[in-house]
């Protein structure tokens, strides 16, 4: 069988779009439970659910944006599955780690699984700019 052109960038952003829907639910289901309509309403819980969420939409459009070009650059390569199974895992684990006081592991955890995987890819994408076109 041929793999669909992009087939890991076309998963990773079908993962997105889901745990995308997973930070409505958690946002939602703390508005409904105490009648926040608007903002944050003064609630930590839902203060930090919503930079959870904001924080998910800050860094994947980049991520998946030099997913692609990579992987459209070299081919599906199982790297490349890693590397997307990796930041989605850490944008999971950060949200967890949101719900709690200080630094923990899953906040943690997150952050260096979605740091070092765009860091990864920009680098890579800017040596396949410069020294691999």
């Amino acid at each position: 069988t041929v793999m669909p052109v992009l087939a890991i960038t076309l998963t990773m952003t079908a993962a997105a779009a889901f745990v995308h829907i997973w930070h409505l639910y958690r946002c939602g289901s703390v508005r409904m439970k105490k009648g926040i309509l608007h903002g944050d309403g003064g609630d930590t819980l839902m203060h930090r659910r919503m930079r959870a969420h904001s924080n998910f939409i800050e860094n994947t459009p980049l991520f998946l944006m030099l997913l692609a070009l990579v992987e459209y650059h070299t081919g599906a390569q199982t790297w490349l599955w890693i590397v997307g199974y990796a930041f989605i895992i850490g944008r999971i684990l950060h949200s967890i780690g949101m719900d709690k006081d200080g630094d923990n592991f899953p906040r943690m955890a997150g952050v260096l699984l979605a740091a070092l995987p765009i860091l990864g890819l920009a680098g890579y994408t800017l040596y396949l700019a410069v020294v691999s076109p």
